[in-house]
């Protein structure tokens, strides 16, 4: 597993960077996002929260889940709880003001932890959800063993992670803009020009398809079924717990 890092030019560790990274550009993370992703991120977020309601889930852990956008929509479910968790303080806070803004405060807990160590029980979600957060892991097989242990035994796993189009003119297409325009749009928009380096380098060398779906099996998960999603540029994961 590669171990890109935000800043090559610190000493911290992997988890260090990415929580100071995520501080640093958390006020436009939501705009920017918007932009680079033409808005189409909005949609593949509403599939991975019909496949959530359709599980019925009433307790949910959403990962990663920066300021808030996958919890907040998981509103629209049937469930009681819904707990959004971040390694970033700063976007956690940009989060806790957009639910508190929404009247969501009493269904929906933000809370600052790492996901490879989460203060949770066993057995304690119906569905846990990561979008775009799972390659930011600083172990992903521990990270992904921490999610299974605090998964009700028939609950869902949902990942929504960036992923590369493997189809012509798709792939080149993909690669052409993720390292001419994406690095550009970072540097014009954002005051941390290594952040969107960052996220477009973790991209490219993240597994996908298969070879995500193969570690989710190894970590023991089972039903294991991947959704590519818009040419291939994203992709949905689903998977269970025995």
């Amino acid at each position: 597993m590669s171990k890109i890092k935000p800043y090559k030019d610190s000493n911290l560790s992997k988890k260090e960077q990415v929580a100071k990274m995520f501080d640093t550009i958390s006020e436009n993370y939501d705009g920017l996002n918007r932009v680079i992703s033409f808005g189409i991120d909005v949609k593949w977020r509403k599939k991975v929260v019909n496949i959530v309601k359709s599980h019925q889930a009433k307790t949910i852990l959403d990962i990663a889940t920066g300021t808030g956008d996958l919890a907040i929509s998981m509103a629209s479910t049937n469930a009681e709880k819904i707990i959004g968790l971040d390694i970033s303080s700063g976007m956690l806070e940009v989060g806790k003001q957009k639910i508190e803004k929404k009247g969501l405060s009493d269904k929906i807990e933000m809370v600052l932890a790492d996901s490879e160590s989460m203060p949770f029980k066993d057995n304690t979600f119906d569905a846990i959800t990561v979008a775009f957060g799972v390659r930011n892991f600083e172990h992903l097989k521990k990270g992904l063993a921490e999610i299974l242990r605090v998964l009700k035994p028939n609950g869902v796993f949902i990942i929504l992670e960036t992923s590369i189009p493997t189809k012509t003119p798709y792939k080149q297409g993909y690669k052409f803009y993720t390292k001419n325009i994406l690095p550009l749009i970072g540097k014009l928009f954002s005051k941390d020009k290594s952040a969107y380096k960052y996220l477009c380098e973790s991209a490219s060398v993240f597994p996908y398809g298969e070879a995500l779906n193969n570690i989710l099996r190894e970590i023991g998960f089972i039903n294991v079924e991947d959704f590519p999603q818009t040419m291939g540029v994203a992709t949905i994961y689903k998977s269970s717990k025995k």
